[in-house]
Formats: structure tokens, C-alpha cells, sequence
């Protein structure tokens, strides 16, 4: 396989990461939610408009793995009053972990998980955490053999469709 390389993503990467989220979510989504509720979703939350907010938010930080000078994946992390959810102040958020199809199996998630620890790690958070579609099995198997654990539930509405999310956290071990 290539060299990875992860860097942190600008305003410049808009573009590109608006087009990895739509075909990612589409990819990972569309066969089990109704075409109207994904439209939905993507039209609110993929939006250029938003998704520079995102980008220029200081409590919110975009990773990007580049392959071959193309984007293939990346991270979006919350700290503080960005987290989506308020279970506590010195955690950090996982919010995407996005990886193209094709890169699947290629170890591009565990690259950009390993930022998020070691991100972690220099910011002294008590732990990562994040939601994931008690659904999505590919995702709950990669994050449980990362060491993630189910520590809560929350509902996430995609549309008119009330979905269970799993909360899965993991301590960080400070040095």
C-alpha cells in the first residue's frame, strides 16, 4: 500500500470534503434509509455553508489522509461546547471518521483514530467518545477492536426516522 499522509484540513479542502461526506454517508446509509431522509441530511449538514462553520469553529478539528495527492478519508473531532453532546467538558469527540469505499480495508481509519489519541493525549482529555448507528456493525466491530466501549444510548434523528445510537468511549491513559 502507499504512504498515508494525515494532515490538518483548511478552508481550501471544502470541496473535497463536502464530496467525501455526501458519497461516504450515501455509501454507508442510503440502502437503508429512505432517499428522502439522506437527501435531507446531506442538503443540512453537507452543505458548503455549514460545513465551513465546521471547518472555521476553534473546538472543531478536520483531518484529512491524502493518498496519492488525493483525499480518501477524514476525521472531524469536537472539543468543548462543540461536542454534540454535553457529557463532559475534558472529553473529545469523534464526530466522522470518514473513509472512501475504495479505501476500505487499507487501515486509512485506524491512521486517523491514531491522531485522535494522540491529539487526546497532548490536550490531557479524560477520553474520546462518540455516537455510532447501533446499525452500522462494520463501524462497532472497528471501534470495539480500537478498544472503544458502549457506555450510554441516544436517539439520532435522520429525518423523520429516530435511530439508537451507541455512545462508545475510550479512556485515555495519561502519561
Amino acid at each position: 500500500m502507499n504512504l498515508i499522509e494525515i494532515r490538518k484540513a483548511t478552508i481550501a479542502d471544502l470541496k473535497e470534503l463536502q464530496k467525501i461526506s455526501i458519497q461516504t454517508f450515501t455509501a454507508t446509509y442510503a440502502a437503508v434509509n429512505t432517499p428522502e431522509n439522506i437527501t435531507n441530511y446531506i442538503e443540512k449538514n453537507f452543505n458548503a455553508v455549514q460545513l465551513t462553520t465546521e471547518i472555521n469553529n476553534p473546538n472543531s478539528l478536520f483531518y484529512i489522509a491524502i493518498s496519492k495527492s488525493n483525499i480518501v478519508g477524514y476525521l472531524k473531532i469536537n472539543i468543548g461546547d462543540a461536542q454534540t453532546e454535553n457529557i463532559n467538558k475534558n472529553a473529545l469527540e469523534i464526530h466522522r471518521i470518514y473513509v472512501l469505499q475504495t479505501f476500505h480495508g487499507k487501515n486509512i481509519g485506524r491512521l486517523l483514530l491514531n491522531e485522535v489519541k494522540k491529539i487526546a493525549q497532548r490536550t490531557g482529555v479524560d477520553y474520546i467518545w462518540l455516537g455510532v448507528w447501533e446499525e452500522n456493525h462494520r463501524a462497532i466491530r472497528f471501534y470495539t477492536k480500537n478498544e472503544f466501549v458502549v457506555f450510554d444510548k441516544h436517539i439520532f434523528s435522520l429525518g423523520n426516522d429516530e435511530q439508537t445510537d451507541l455512545m462508545m468511549q475510550f479512556q485515555i491513559q495519561q502519561q
